[in-house]
């Protein structure tokens, strides 16, 4: 559920550096704007390392072995630590006075999801495997509110949502 737009999301981000076809005829981002963009990458490395620690962790409750979900939440809290250190290195090179004012209003709200989602992240580390259900929750809220900032900021900047 949460990871269905994962593939989507990592060509996303690759687009966003501007590797595709995507970005021909748009203007060359400017050296501010690369660097939020080089943060938002970063970010990008974080979530998708909470989405994958999620993955497993309903993967492992679909197969009922309570056992694996104790390990699979174990792993999750694991996912976040390194996941919290992509999301903070990221989040410091982002400065949305990069942009100019339509665009800057989406990426400021990008950042204030990635700073919810941090401190969700930072919740999902201390948990230390416990109640796994009470991990995920929070996180999912949070990625989806993330996700739709992220395609927000996209459209504002041109790129395509997939």
């Amino acid at each position: 559920m949460v990871l269905s737009g994962l593939a989507g999301y990592r060509s996303a981000v690759a687009q966003t550096a501007g590797s595709g076809d995507s970005t021909a005829g748009q203007p060359v981002p400017n050296p501010a704007q690369q660097r939020y963009l080089q943060g938002l990458r970063t970010a990008g490395r974080g979530v998708a390392q909470i989405k994958t620690g999620i993955d497993r962790l309903t993967r492992a409750r679909g197969a009922g072995d309570t056992s694996q979900v104790k390990l699979a939440a174990k792993r999750l809290t694991g996912y976040c630590t390194a996941a919290r250190g992509f999301i903070t290195s990221g989040r410091g090179q982002m400065d949305p006075v990069a942009y100019e004012l339509p665009t800057r209003k989406p990426a400021k709200d990008l950042i204030v999801q990635i700073d919810s989602l941090s401190l969700s992240v930072k919740d999902c580390q201390s948990g230390k495997g416990l109640a796994p259900q009470s991990l995920t929750t929070g996180l999912v809220l949070r990625l989806r509110a993330y996700d739709a900032a992220l395609a927000d900021f996209r459209t504002a900047i041109g790129l395509p949502n997939r």
